[in-house]
């Protein structure tokens, strides 16, 4: 069993999720209303290391009126644990899971970062060998009760996501831009698939307007 998972992101016309520099803000003031709506709805919320690393997100609720036990669990990818003391997603507004490598389980386990995690109420989960299984995490959120999880990427997660067939579904903002650049984050990244045949299908259910934006959501075929 796993939660239903729902892919959230924006994106430039030109597939974009971010500037070779980090430059992400990409949605207007409606589409973040939106998507913090979304979080609302959801049990967690989960993104890589790498989006850790490079905007020290909040995940909470926060662009609509709500209350603490909105904020859904935050869930960090994090295979080589490298989740930094001070990063806000680690903070007590919200509980806080942190997946990690077996490989790498014993050097956290005795670094003073665990110690101050763990007075933080962080819970740790343990699989794969140097990258976290995410078929077993899936399986251990479900278990702690998450029973919608929305995932906010960036690029390497999505791709490895969808690639074990663990997204249901695709929510997605398309902003009237093009930003270019061969080393620009985009929506998927990761390996790829070798062969157009083999790319994952989709059905698009829902379109609308928002403002400039473009709100597009997708079914995942299986």
């Amino acid at each position: 069993m796993k939660p239903y998972v729902i892919l959230s992101a924006a994106m430039t016309l030109d597939g974009k999720i971010a500037t070779e520099t980090g430059s992400s803000n990409i949605s207007g003031k409606k589409d973040l209303e939106r998507v913090h709506e979304l979080r609302k709805e959801c049990d967690a919320i989960m993104v890589g290391i790498g989006t850790v690393l490079a905007d020290d997100p909040r995940l909470t609720v926060h662009k609509i009126d709500a209350d603490p036990e909105d904020n859904p669990i935050r869930v960090v990818v994090d295979s080589k644990c490298r989740t930094p003391i001070a990063a806000r997603i680690t903070n007590k507004d919200a509980k806080t899971f942190i997946a990690g490598a077996n490989e790498y389980k014993y050097d956290f386990l005795v670094s003073d970062r665990y110690d101050v995690f763990s007075k933080r109420g962080v819970k740790f989960f343990w699989s794969g060998d140097k990258r976290v299984d995410l078929v077993a995490l899936m399986n251990y959120l479900h278990e702690e009760g998450i029973r919608k999880l929305m995932l906010e990427g960036g690029a390497t997660l999505n791709f490895s996501m969808i690639k074990a067939g663990l997204i249901d579904e695709i929510r997605l903002c398309v902003a009237p831009m093009v930003a270019g650049g061969a080393n620009a984050k985009t929506l998927f990244d990761g390996e790829g698939f070798p062969l157009m045949d083999l790319a994952v299908r989709l059905e698009l259910v829902d379109s609308y307007s928002l403002d400039k934006d473009l709100i597009l959501t997708y079914k995942v075929l299986k």
